[in-house]
């Protein structure tokens, strides 16, 4: 014990010397708080949510996990797929949302049959027909064009085999439509799960995943912070763009009455959702004010009201911030998953999609073995969904062996036969009065039964009541999944007036029944043009209807072959801005002695449609010609009269075996449909028109042609185009219209 005292002074001796830093053990860095991102539901008014994401990238603060409900899961989903907030806000605010809310394809990716269709079947109502049971559809839109955009907007994270390999971890909330129930999405297809959480019930159709069908979260979670928090984050960044509640002077229909409802029940668990948060957590409501969930015209100020939100909480944020090292180290690792565009290698079907195997085969297969390419295969799977026989078409991008997701990829192909078919109804309203005694009404539908083969065939039936009655049916057969040739027998029969007129005044009326049968072979040129020749028989007689009665029934037999070039690229039936139609017709007698003798003839009608903003100018020139008029009757004489036709005569005033005529139309839209004058868009409208009918054709000539005008209003609306016109003849003459189902 004596060698104690020494040791001891050693060793104090010893700890002097040594550094002051190595006298204790250095402390441990301190961690920054894991940090979760809560992103509500709210529709339009979801924007918002860009613009804290705008913030937050500029304040250097990381996310380490989000959970989004509807709007959102759409915000949510995209940032957590490696994209920054302005990437998004760019991304958003170039979406034309008007068009990817509506369902049906652009009429320029309709195949050239349902454009012609959608000539003569104006009324938008989806219908269809079953066991004998009418059907509607399971929403007001199928969500095809949505589910497109999100598919190409998250190809960059279709490799993460679940969404913790994300960029950033997300979460979106969907509900069971069966029970009721939150269903939290947290692998899987990104762009399905997005869809889901933003199907709201009644306006898209659920989305079937996993055997449970999924509408809008925000039916049972619209403030997912319970989601958040299971994914082992410290502290929440809540941004809640909920639905407001309406003062009682709104509370004044059936729809703003049931809007409050669903807005009490989503507030109530939000509110509950809410209580839970801490003092760490931070709360950033967007002074949205009564901004609607479906005004996505107002984007871009809910996107600055976000940003605005967002900036009031800077201090508390900025708390939350990393220097700019670790913030390059955090954008780096989002960025570092970025899928490089695969090869496609292989094309194979979803299970209970098989029977379209040759139509996927033949819309994609020229794409294995290329780089994929979404801009192109949207562009193809628009025009198979132009035929109008599937609720959704889409594709995924998936591995070859799913044990090896880097091994080869390719295509997945999910088709939905429509749930209300596959028989369907569409129908068409056409009134038409001239204010001075004279107006006529057809009521038609078309019956269209789709599928009947492998290749698509369909069968047709019309049936028209009102003052031209018509029955008509035709078969279309096309030669392969392509529907390139076709073969097409078709029948109608049809009751008619025919006006007789002497001196441009109507003076008697032919009542004319005819029974009209045939062949066509034709081959359609791709989604705009359509190549068509046939045989055609026709039956039928004419009586006087008005005028001298006494005259004698007159019977007719006629055989005739045809030949018909067609092109349509305009973008509306109704209202055209832009796009292009031609029609070319030649028509020959087959004379035999069990026929009538009819002149030959030939028929062109050309129109052309260019616009700037709200301005659209339409130039239509339209002429014909019988081949020998002597063999001629009022029965193929070409008629000229009419609004558009030389406004400024009733219709059909003029008839004669040659005509031509050339029109120049403009119209401006002023009203922009939906807050405007009977919620639909409002046009106005003039024209200039120069033409004639001629018994010869040495008399053609623009000195001897007719010069009119016209002044209307247009309204576009649910059953068809409408319009109140007032035309001017050059010679004094001037007639009045009102329109309905009929565009230009």
């Amino acid at each position: 014990m004596r060698y104690l005292p020494w040791i001891l002074l050693g060793c104090c001796l010893l700890v002097c010397q040594l550094p002051a830093g190595a006298q204790e053990a250095p402390a441990a860095a301190p961690q920054r708080p894991r940090i979760g991102l809560v992103l509500s539901g709210g529709g339009a008014r979801g924007a918002a949510h860009v613009g804290v994401l705008k913030v937050l990238d500029e304040l250097h603060i990381p996310i380490d996990a989000i959970a989004g409900t509807s709007m959102g899961a759409v915000v949510g989903g995209l940032y957590a797929s490696g994209l920054t907030g302005r990437e998004i806000e760019k991304i958003i605010s170039g979406v034309d949302w008007q068009d990817a809310f509506r369902d049906r394809p652009r009429r320029y990716d309709l195949s050239f049959r349902r454009k012609q269709e959608d000539q003569d079947f104006l009324v938008q109502l989806p219908l269809g027909l079953r066991d004998g049971k009418f059907l509607l559809p399971r929403g007001l839109i199928q969500g095809q064009k949505l589910g497109l955009l999100l598919r190409q907007l998250t190809l960059g994270a279709a490799d993460a085999p679940d969404f913790d390999h994300l960029p950033t971890p997300f979460r979106a909330v969907a509900t069971d439509l069966e029970t009721g129930k939150p269903v939290v999405l947290d692998r899987g297809d990104l762009a399905t799960a997005i869809r889901a959480s933003v199907a709201a019930p009644g306006i898209f159709t659920p989305v079937d995943h996993d055997g449970r069908l999924l509408v809008d979260g925000g039916i049972a979670e619209n403030l997912p912070i319970d989601v958040a928090r299971s994914l082992n984050v410290d502290v929440l960044i809540v941004v809640d763009v909920g639905f407001p509640l309406a003062k009682r002077q709104k509370l004044n229909s059936v729809a703003s009455i049931s809007n409050q409802t669903l807005a009490i029940l989503i507030r109530r668990d939000a509110e509950r959702q809410r209580a839970t948060l801490t003092s760490q957590d931070i709360v950033i409501d967007p002074p949205l004010g009564d901004t609607s969930s479906f005004d996505f015209a107002r984007i871009t100020a809910s996107i600055a009201r976000g940003e605005q939100a967002a900036r009031g909480s800077a201090q508390r944020l900025a708390q939350l911030a990393v220097d700019p090292a670790q913030h390059e180290r955090y954008v780096a690792r989002r960025r570092a998953r970025e899928a490089a565009i695969p090869v496609v290698s292989f094309l194979r079907m979803e299970p209970g999609s098989e029977a379209y195997a040759s139509a996927a085969q033949a819309m994609l297969g020229e794409f294995v073995g290329r780089p994929l390419d979404p801009d192109k295969i949207a562009s193809r799977i628009n025009q198979y969904y132009g035929r109008g026989t599937l609720e959704s078409l889409d594709y995924q991008v998936v591995p070859q062996d799913p044990n090896e997701p880097e091994g080869p990829q390719g295509l997945s192909v999910r088709a939905h036969p429509n749930s209300w078919g596959p028989n369907y109804l569409r129908f068409g309203l056409r009134l038409q009065d001239d204010f001075a005694g004279n107006s006529t009404f057809d009521a038609a539908s078309r019956f269209v039964f789709t599928d009947l083969n492998a290749y698509g065939a369909e069968w047709l039936w019309d049936v028209q009541v009102g003052a031209n009655p018509k029955l008509a049916t035709e078969l279309y057969l096309p030669f392969s999944q392509a529907q390139r040739y076709f073969l097409s027998p078709h029948a109608a029969f049809t009751i008619r007036d025919v006006p007789q007129i002497v001196n441009e005044e109507q003076v008697g009326e032919l009542r004319v029944r005819s029974f009209r049968y045939g062949l066509d072979l034709g081959r359609e040129m791709g989604r705009f043009a359509e190549l068509r020749a046939g045989v055609e028989s026709d039956v039928g007689s004419s009586r006087v209807r008005l005028g001298d009665v006494t005259a004698p029934r007159i019977d007719f037999r006629t055989r005739e072959y045809f030949g018909r070039y067609s092109f349509d690229s305009i973008d509306d039936a109704s209202f055209p801005r832009r796009g292009s139609t031609v029609t070319l017709e030649w028509r020959g007698a087959l004379r035999d002695q069990s026929a009538d003798r009819i002149s030959d003839s030939l028929k062109v009608d050309l129109r052309t449609a260019y616009s700037v903003g709200r301005n659209t100018a339409i130039l239509w020139a339209s002429a014909g010609t019988l081949m020998s008029p002597s063999l001629a009757n009022e029965r193929s004489y070409f008629p000229l009269g009419g609004f558009l036709n030389l406004s400024g005569l009733t219709p059909e005033a003029l008839q004669a075996p040659h005509f031509a005529i050339t029109r120049l139309i403009y119209y401006r839209k002023v009203g922009s449909g939906g807050e405007g004058f009977l919620n639909v868009p409002l046009y106005a409208g003039l024209s200039l028109e120069a033409g004639n009918a001629w018994a010869s054709r040495h008399d053609i000539s623009f000195n001897s042609a007719r010069k009119d005008g016209s002044v209307f209003f247009g309204l576009d609306t649910f059953l068809g185009p409408a319009f109140l016109a007032a035309g001017k003849d050059d010679r004094g003459r001037s007639a009045f219209y009102l329109f309905l189902g009929r565009g230009f």
